[in-house]
């Protein structure tokens, strides 16, 4: 992902400034992901029984009617992440958009 990024190695990077190279090189991230995938948010905000959450990057692909929620993580994967990301997944199964299709979730872990 690095080399995509045009990240130089290094021992770790923040989740932001992952976030932030993979919208600096937005257009070529779309292109990866594949056809009908289009930006929807940064750091989308919903809430749920009166807490803000967050969901680092949001796209809809327009000709499957789903979204993909990707949530950056650098630590080792936990299962408190794994039910954080089922939460975001229901939240969004929720919407009118994509009442009839399933939604596509990824996390990209980096150590």
């Amino acid at each position: 992902m690095l080399e995509f990024l045009d990240l130089e190695e290094k021992n770790a990077y923040s989740e932001h400034a992952l976030e932030t190279a993979i919208i600096d090189h937005l257009e070529h991230f779309l292109l990866e992901l594949g056809k009908g995938f289009l930006f929807e948010a940064r750091q989308k905000r919903f809430t749920f029984d009166n807490d803000h959450f967050y969901v680092d990057l949001v796209f809809y692909n327009r000709l499957l009617r789903c979204y993909v929620l990707i949530d950056l993580k650098r630590d080792k994967l936990t299962h408190q992440d794994l039910g954080q990301m089922q939460m975001y997944v229901n939240y969004f199964d929720r919407l009118p958009s994509a009442s009839c299709c399933a939604i596509v979730s990824m996390m990209h872990w980096l150590s």
